[in-house]
């Protein structure tokens, strides 16, 4: 859960193991059940990365200290939620393409078996007054979480003049409306322009060939492709539904906060799929559960298509991360010394700061605002400032608006 923060202190506070350390490779099914463990406590987004460093590094030596700091690199750059992309990394560098697959796989279950089960309390229980009033309440706190998300992207990437206009203009245009994929087509431009006489930091050029795995990755987009054949012709809105978080995925350029816009655009502005309000509630139950914020996909389709929906939309929200990690990892160090490619990067990640803030005005609008909310949120904004927990700040949040609401 959280947005894709910038993960550098990770790699420069945490200690080396010593230099001798031999690396140990773990069977698939280490590879698994060790990820689902991790899985289920995966609370805070980003900061799962250090866990799995700890585990991976230090703990089972599966693979040492310089290959994890390229990994967190690689998962900054690729669109998706950190946490996942690095369990896919870890597991391609461990056993290749089905370790990647395992892992990934391992570390996003919890989330979404938990999440589904949540989505079908929620279409079942909505109606009672605690339910309601928990989630009147918490709309106020998730608006405070997105603020904050906000903030947050914000201090990490709007360093001078060109930053904020390339984020103002992408909220003006999602304000307007305009398709968010043409918004973040734009700042690429932009980035590729303001950006042409930055000098960005240098890579070190020094990087041993790697295998391709442009073939496995050939054959799971094979696979998804004749999947989403079969859900065009029996699916109908399933197809729709798959398409779209496919789609989605491929621009969430920064984590999984900046998928959100591209979520509310579409699923409630576009299509008439979900109102703000329930989309809102979707939010919530995400960030009670382990895992990516982007597991609201697995809410999404549930409440839109039941139980296929959940899984159609939970698979394609995340397939493209997967593929682009392990598509791009044994290129990923000569691209990332093209000045273009950094331009284009962070021009996209400029944009997604305009989105992020349109997310909280217009969720803020549609929210009744009256004094205890305001307040609540106030408070839950403060905690989040203060480094609290974002778990303790939904839990309090719930409690607090089953006794006030």
């Amino acid at each position: 859960m959280g947005i894709k923060k910038d993960l550098s202190r990770i790699r420069s506070k945490v200690s080396s193991p010593p230099s001798n350390l031999t690396v140990v490779q773990p069977s698939p099914g280490q590879l698994f059940l060790s990820f689902l463990k991790l899985g289920l406590t995966a609370f805070g987004g980003p900061a799962m990365v250090a866990y799995m460093r700890r585990m991976a590094v230090e703990k089972k030596r599966w693979l040492d200290e310089e290959s994890f700091k390229k990994g967190v690199a690689l998962c900054q750059t690729v669109p998706g939620a950190t946490a996942m992309q690095m369990s896919a990394y870890i597991g391609l560098t461990s056993r290749g393409i089905v370790g990647a697959a395992l892992s990934f796989i391992g570390f996003g279950l919890p989330a979404f078996l938990l999440m589904l089960a949540l989505s079908i309390f929620y279409s079942h229980a909505y109606s009672l007054s605690a339910v309601t009033s928990a989630f009147s309440g918490l709309r106020a706190v998730i608006i405070a979480i997105v603020a904050y998300s906000t903030l947050l992207f914000g201090r990490t990437n709007l360093k001078d003049w060109r930053d904020v206009t390339i984020a103002s203009l992408a909220f003006l245009l999602f304000w307007l409306a305009i398709n968010p994929i043409i918004t973040i087509l734009v700042s690429a431009i932009l980035g590729l322009l303001l950006y042409f006489r930055e000098k960005f930091p240098q890579v070190s050029k020094a990087e041993p060939k790697k295998k391709s795995n442009l073939r496995p990755v050939l054959y799971i987009s094979i696979i998804a492709g004749l999947g989403l054949g079969l859900l065009f012709i029996f699916g109908g809105r399933l197809f729709e539904l798959a398409l779209l978080m496919f789609r989605i995925d491929l621009f969430a350029f920064g984590g999984g906060f900046t998928s959100l816009p591209l979520m509310l655009h579409e699923v409630v502005s576009v299509r008439s799929w979900l109102d703000a309000a329930t989309f809102m509630d979707g939010i919530a139950l995400g960030q009670i559960t382990p895992g990516p914020i982007v597991i609201t996909s697995t809410f999404i389709g549930y409440m839109i298509e039941g139980l296929p929906g959940a899984v159609v939309a939970t698979v394609f929200i995340f397939l493209p991360s997967f593929l682009l990690v392990v598509a791009i990892e044994p290129y990923f160090h000569r691209l990332s010394l093209s000045p273009y490619f950094q331009r284009i990067i962070r021009g996209i990640l400029c944009s997604f700061i305009g989105l992020l803030l349109s997310v909280v005005v217009r969720f803020s609008l549609e929210l009744t605002w009256d004094i205890p909310k305001a307040l609540l949120a106030v408070s839950a904004l403060v905690a989040l400032l203060l480094k609290v927990d974002i778990l303790w700040v939904i839990l309090a949040g719930v409690v607090i608006s089953v006794v006030i609401f």
